[in-house]
Formats: C-alpha cells, sequence, structure tokens
C-alpha cells in the first residue's frame, strides 16, 4: 500500500501477512517539513511542547529530561505496565499500519526515519507481543502501543513467523535494525487510538461477512422448509420505511428467486424468518455507522499535539481521544448479539420436529442411535449466552484516572477487542447454523428449489459430509462457517 493513499480497512485486512508499504517522497516531504517545524519549535524556550519538554500525563507541570533519547525513555518505561494474553497478530500488525499512516501525514513531528522504519517491518513477519489490558483508551492506547514501541527498540517480546521471542532475536532475523527515538518519536508512536481502530475495524470486517451469510442462511432456511416466501415482498418491506431493511430484502429476494412454497407451511412464520429483513435492516443501518466512524478514524490523525508549520501552530488537544470508537464498538456487539441470536433460534427452529415441517428432533439420521446437531445445538446455546454476557457497553462505564488528567475515559479499546472477540462468536453460529441445513436435506428436507440457495446447500456439501453416523462436528463448525462467511459459493 502507497502511505500517500487513504487508509482502508481493506489494508487492515492484509496486513497480517508482509505487505509492501510505500513511503513515497510527497510522504517523506511533508514528514521532513513537520520535523524541521518541531525543530524551530524546540529551540524556542519560550514554546512549550507536550511530551518533548515536559514530563507526561498529570506530570506536565515538571521538566522531562534534558537528553533526547532519555526522554524517549521517559516516554516509555512507565508504560511497562501490560498484563495478560498477547493481543491476536492481526490486531498488533493492523495497530501499527493504523499508527504508520497516521504518523506519515506530518502533523505529529516524528522522525522520518520511523516511518520508513515502520514501512520496512511490514514486508516481513515481524509482529511486536503486545499484552491486552491496560489501556483506557483515552490518551490514546497507551500502554498496548509502548509494548509495541519497545519491541521495535529490540525490548520485550515479538513474534517472527508466527514464534514468540525476545524482540532483538526477532528484528535480527527478519533483517531489521532497532529502531532509535527521541521523546518525541515516542510519544508520537503511543498517543493514538490505533488499537482501538484496528480492533474495531477487524471487527466490522468479521460481522459484515457474518450478517451477509445470516441474510443467505435465512433464504435457505426458507427453501428447505418450504416456507413462503411473501414476508419479503417489496410493497410491504418499501412501507416499513427503512432503508436497511428495504436493501437486505432486496437481497434476500435475489437469493430465493425461483423458490415456491410447499404449501405445508404455516401461514405466518415465527419471527426468526418472518421478521428477518426488520432485524437483519436494523443490523445494517447500524452497521453502516460504524462503517463511517471506522472510516473516519482511519483517515484521521490521533496524536497530540499536533505541528501545523504553515500556521506556526502547536496544537495541544485531544485527538487521541476514542469516544468515537467507543461507540462504534458498543453498537457493533449489539448487533453481533441481535443476529447471533436470530442463528440460535433458526437452529432450534431447524431442529425441533414440531416446527421443522416433520423432520427428525436434533435431524439425527436415527433418533436415539444417533444425536444429530445435539451437541452443536448445546454449543450455540453457549455461544449466545457468552455474547450476551459480554454487550454492556463499555463507553458508559469512564472512571477518572491519572490524577484526574484523565478524568473521562471512553474505554474504547475494552469495547473494540469485546467486539473483536464477540464476531467470532457470531461466525461459529452462522457455521451451526449452517451445518444444520446441511443435514436437514440429508435426513429429509428439500433440496432447495431456488438456484442461489441449491448453489450455497451445494458448497456446504461439497466439504461437509452427513452427519450419519455421529461424528465430532466441531472442524465442521469451522468448515461451514468458512463457506457461508467466505462467500465460497
Amino acid at each position: 500500500m502507497d502511505l500517500g493513499a487513504p487508509l482502508t480497512a481493506a489494508h487492515l485486512l492484509n496486513a497480517a501477512a508482509p505487505l509492501p508499504v510505500l513511503v513515497g517522497p510527497a510522504v517523506l516531504d511533508r514528514i521532513e517539513q513537520g520535523r524541521a517545524y518541531l525543530r524551530t519549535v524546540l529551540a524556542d524556550d519560550e514554546r512549550p511542547v507536550y511530551g518533548a519538554k515536559t514530563g507526561f500525563g498529570a506530570l506536565v507541570g515538571f521538566a522531562g529530561r534534558p537528553s533526547e533519547a532519555d526522554q524517549c525513555d521517559n516516554t516509555l518505561a512507565h508504560l511497562g505496565a501490560g498484563q495478560g494474553p498477547d493481543l491476536p497478530l492481526d490486531i498488533a500488525r493492523a495497530a501499527l499500519l493504523v499508527r504508520t499512516w497516521s504518523l506519515a501525514q506530518g502533523l505529529s513531528g516524528v522522525s522520518p526515519h520511523v516511518v520508513s522504519a515502520l514501512a520496512a517491518m511490514f514486508a516481513t513477519t515481524f509482529v511486536p507481543a503486545i499484552p491486552r489490558y491496560g489501556s483506557v483508551g483515552a490518551s490514546g492506547d497507551l500502554i498496548p502501543l509502548a509494548y509495541a514501541a519497545q519491541a521495535l527498540r529490540g525490548r520485550g517480546h515479538a513474534y517472527l513467523d508466527g514464534v514468540r521471542m525476545p524482540a532483538a532475536e526477532a528484528l535480527a532475523a527478519a533483517g531489521l535494525t532497532p529502531l532509535e527515538l527521541d521523546g518525541r518519536d515516542a510519544l508520537a508512536l503511543v498517543n493514538g487510538t490505533s488499537v482501538t481502530t484496528a480492533a474495531t475495524a477487524l471487527a466490522l470486517s468479521s460481522v459484515r461477512a457474518s450478517h451477509r451469510a445470516s441474510a443467505d442462511l435465512t433464504c435457505l432456511l426458507v427453501d428447505v422448509l418450504g416456507a413462503d416466501p411473501g414476508f419479503l415482498d417489496p410493497r410491504l418491506i418499501t412501507a416499513f420505511g427503512h432503508p436497511g431493511a428495504t436493501d437486505v430484502a432486496t437481497r434476500m429476494r435475489a437469493l430465493l428467486d425461483g423458490a415456491h412454497p410447499s404449501g405445508d407451511r404455516a401461514l405466518q412464520e415465527p419471527y426468526s424468518i418472518r421478521c428477518s429483513p426488520q432485524l437483519l435492516g436494523a443490523a445494517e443501518d447500524a452497521l453502516r455507522y460504524v462503517d463511517g466512524v471506522v472510516a473516519a478514524d482511519l483517515g484521521g490523525v490521533s496524536d497530540n499535539p499536533l505541528f501545523f508549520p504553515d500556521d506556526d501552530l502547536v496544537a495541544h488537544g485531544g485527538n487521541f481521544f476514542g469516544q468515537p470508537a467507543a461507540f462504534a464498538a458498543d453498537v457493533l456487539a449489539m448487533v453481533t448479539a441481535s443476529l447471533g441470536n436470530l442463528a440460535e433460534r433458526q437452529l432450534d427452529l431447524l431442529v425441533d420436529p414440531s416446527r421443522n415441517t416433520g423432520l427428525p428432533p436434533m435431524l439425527a439420521a436415527g433418533p436415539g442411535q444417533q444425536h444429530g446437531l445435539q451437541g452443536v445445538q448445546l454449543a450455540t446455546t453457549a455461544f449466545i449466552a457468552e455474547i450476551r454476557r459480554n454487550v454492556l457497553p463499555a463507553s458508559t462505564q469512564s472512571l477518572s484516572t491519572n490524577l484526574r488528567n484523565q478524568d473521562v475515559v471512553p474505554f474504547g479499546t475494552q469495547a473494540a477487542l469485546r467486539a473483536y472477540d464477540l464476531a467470532e462468536l457470531l461466525r461459529l453460529l452462522c457455521g451451526s447454523l449452517a451445518l444444520g441445513l446441511r443435514q436437514a436435506v440429508h435426513v429429509g428436507g428439500r433440496r432447495p428449489t431456488a438456484p442461489r440457495c441449491a448453489a450455497l446447500l451445494d458448497a456446504l456439501a461439497d466439504v461437509i459430509a452427513p452427519v450419519d453416523p455421529d461424528r465430532p462436528l466441531d472442524v465442521d463448525v469451522r468448515m461451514a462457517a468458512d463457506v457461508v462467511t467466505g462467500q465460497m459459493w
């Protein structure tokens, strides 16, 4: 990718693997201009610059260390307080790509070699080891990004080719040189919401894939059961008045084109079928809001202070405050819970002989001698319970810290990482429902009459054998999730 072009969520998805990152002449020029301006400001004893001449956070009223190299250590050492398991490697790499793009805008006064070194890192499999817990997302993701900066300096730990080792060893094996930083460089690396933004963006991508899969699987359920798709009538949906529902219903009608109702179902289906376009449409409207927040975060500069040479301005403020992503990630978690609930209820309908048009209980090929989807349904109950338990909004949990300097905090990091975790559970719920639909046809459900629904069933059948006899189904659920969320059909 080119740091002179807009950063997109697709770039973050690609950052987990080696990724060429171009630092073009125009990018270097604006970084150098910002750095030269910083030098001018630092030479003026009358102009305060937070973090370059001062202590940090609540200690801003005290002078920092006189040596620039020492000021780097002054920035990073006290932030080595993270705990818990390491962040997933895709989040760590994506976070550094967000940070690199922000620094490349030339407003942070960072040294050009810092951006060049970060770009070089992306061509390798190097990943800093970053502990999960420690950020409140208020003055940026200070603690996790400090671990990233230290790893780039050869301190702490890192991964190379997925193997955890001392960071100095990983740098050497990757052919990278330990990064040299002064105080401003160090602060610029940590004083942004890049972990929060990256985790929210990756979670959004996963939830969007599951949202599409949920609409597709609902259509397959309708066709396999022989239900009447009249609940998708465009006149009905248009009267509802919500754009998300209109768009989702249009997609579902296209998938069900050619479907023929069996005539064996009741006049009105359960809400998990009949109200699906309204539920999925509301989710679409909410996801569009999250789309906008993520796009703004990826296109913005998250740091403090910012340097504007043309205006001779050093602007001290709060562009490191992750409230937008905190709200967005909380919305994402709520969407995940509703989509997960829909998938779990649809699977419950599918395995129940009183509601599935006479298919055997638990879709077992020989009930009693076999148990079909019984274990899978138990697991889905656990998945949705875990999602529900974690949906409490993080963005409303503000706690004052840092001697009341950070007297309001967004907790965006917690919201984003939670959304990332729940997105994987939603994916597994979609895989569980997909496996159930594949099995339903094996035990007597009709083959879909809509060509596109039949194609989805065939894609599942190509990789998943019928459950006959019983076998462990954990791998099958994951394979089914890959098919439906990856649109491999």
